[in-house]
């Protein structure tokens, strides 16, 4: 995360069902069948829990930011997010990823993603001009416990 530093704008990006818009090889979908009571089936599409899926992912959100990442987005998984220092160049930076994904048929949740904004929570942390701090969210239960009366 320390490629934000000195970024004063921010959108997150989260993809819709990312792994399901990658498509499995015809000669591989074979792996992935299962049997049901209604017949035996196959994945079309990479599905969640392949021991291999999350490496396959992130290798192609890699590929299709390549020359983006660490200079206009950051990108783990399914979630990528975009920075720059003025709202222009933020701007300009955004429609180069949006443009990216979309020549590589990769769809958003808009629903999820936050756009053009100084405070954006990514990855369990709250990025703002100012620095990365852990989102509040996340630490809130730990706060709320009791204080031990006994050691």
């Amino acid at each position: 995360l320390d490629a934000l530093a000195g970024a004063k704008w921010f959108s997150t990006l989260d993809l819709a069902s990312g792994y399901w818009q990658v498509e499995v090889a015809e000669e591989d979908r074979e792996k992935t069948a299962f049997s049901t009571p209604l017949g035996l089936f196959q994945f079309r599409v990479m599905p969640f829990g392949l021991c291999n899926a999350p490496a396959t992912f992130q290798r192609l959100m890699e590929k299709a930011l390549r020359g983006l990442t660490w200079k206009t987005c950051l990108v783990y998984l399914d979630d990528v997010i975009v920075f720059g220092k003025t709202e222009e160049e933020h701007l300009e930076r955004l429609e180069g990823v949006l443009s990216r994904l979309q020549s590589v048929g990769l769809k958003i949740k808009p629903e999820k993603c936050q756009l053009m904004r100084q405070s954006v929570h990514y990855l369990g942390h709250v990025v703002t001009q100012h620095g990365i701090g852990t989102d509040p969210e996340k630490t809130a239960a730990v706060q709320k416990w009791p204080t031990p009366r006994c050691v």
